[in-house]
């Protein structure tokens, strides 16, 4: 879908289906993710039944085609959705983001027989979907992964380990990635996991800094029998499918980081609005009026970055890729920012969890590093500068 920008304000004018989009997102994060998301990260507690009901409004496949139970729709349509869930809470629009980039590589390079096996009960949200790249020793790295398939009659034998993997051990289907052939990305191939897949476990959930409504473990393969039927195209194919992934992956992730910074400037400005200090409500300050001046104004520059960058991955320019990368690395960086210093204006109430604003921080602080580190996502831009 198409957006326009304003000449006048800069902002992408959105049609009227987006607006529509939009607000369904926003009324559902409202409605069912917002007024619980601090017990949800208290309690780290990994919220299933939540998530399966954005099955229905068609968010278990935002740009999966709809001959298969898709909303097929496109990659502004789904950073508006992952930004209005993120303002309710980053890590449960985060977990929806993976989701969407699992289905999509099946729906994208799976066979006919493989689409209509997985994609239904993948787009309804029965099934819930993880992403497996990173391993112990393999993170930016992604070509040097030493996960192992070896092929054995009717089935791939995988041995192996994927770490920090969101969603393992509650996830149904996992989208991983092993070599079947030599060292580097060519040897790299896709394979669709059942959870029930024999010699498949997990660790413990990790103890982490924020995102704590997701489960976060590494996935284990020990003499792992997956039929050779789930592997995604041809051998060799894995990292090219990997990283079509990522290009969009980028761009929910800093949809996440924008939704969250929202939030944080949000109840900034609420807080300020009402403290007190020194006779005067803290927002008449200069000093502080002009911090928050300068949030808005990098919030809006980030907003407008990603939409353009959505928009040219929708249609397909030649330097999308480059694009996804300086949005990914501009807005995670901005939105961190962001809801530290919206940390720092309330104070000592901003370090408690009541407020909500520690957790946007703690939330947000991973996305600077998932999807690709923010140093790699320079390293992709300057390439695409020099020629290399």
């Amino acid at each position: 879908m198409d957006a326009a920008v304003d000449a006048g304000t800069g902002q992408f004018e959105l049609n009227e289906e987006q607006r529509a989009i939009q607000e369904m997102a926003r009324a559902f994060a409202s409605d069912r993710v917002a007024p619980n998301a601090l017990d949800w990260d208290k309690a780290k507690h990994f919220p299933a039944d939540v998530i399966r009901e954005t099955g229905p409004l068609g968010l278990g496949g935002i740009y999966v085609r709809d001959d298969i139970g898709g909303s097929a729709l496109g990659r502004l349509d789904a950073v508006l959705i992952f930004e209005a869930l993120a303002h309710a809470d980053p890590a449960f629009s985060s977990f929806i983001s993976i989701h969407n980039m699992a289905a999509s590589m099946i729906d994208r390079f799976g066979s006919d027989e493989q689409r209509q096996r997985f994609l239904p009960k993948l787009t309804s949200m029965e099934w819930l979907a993880s992403y497996c790249l990173t391993e112990p020793g393999s993170g930016s790295d992604a070509a040097a992964l030493k996960t192992r398939a070896v092929k054995s009659g009717g089935d791939y034998v995988l041995n192996g380990a994927k770490q920090f993997i969101s969603g393992a051990g509650d996830s149904d289907l996992y989208v991983v990635m092993a070599r079947t052939g030599g060292d580097g990305p060519k040897g790299i191939s896709t394979f669709v996991v059942a959870k029930d897949a024999p010699g498949l476990s997990f660790g413990a959930n990790e103890h982490k800094m924020g995102w704590h409504m997701q489960s976060t473990r590494q996935v284990v393969f020990e003499d792992c029998k997956v039929p050779a039927e789930n592997l995604l195209a041809a051998e060799g194919a894995g990292f090219g499918i990997a990283m079509a992934g990522l290009d969009g992956g980028r761009l929910n992730i800093a949809a996440c980081s924008l939704g969250g910074a929202q939030s944080a400037l949000d109840k900034a400005l609420a807080y300020t609005a009402e403290r007190k200090a020194f006779g005067s409500k803290i927002n008449q300050f200069q000093a502080l009026q002009f911090k928050l001046a300068d949030m808005e104004t990098e919030l809006q520059a980030a907003r407008i970055f990603l939409y353009a960058a959505a928009s040219r991955l929708d249609r397909k320019a030649p330097d999308a890729g480059k694009w996804s990368a300086m949005a990914k690395r501009f807005v995670t960086d901005i939105g961190f920012d962001i809801a530290n210093q919206a940390l720092q204006l309330h104070g000592g109430y901003g370090y408690l969890h009541d407020y909500g604003i520690e957790k946007l921080v703690r939330d947000l602080r991973v996305h600077q590093i998932l999807e690709g580190t923010n140093e790699i996502m320079r390293v992709i831009i300057a390439r695409s500068l020099i020629g290399r």
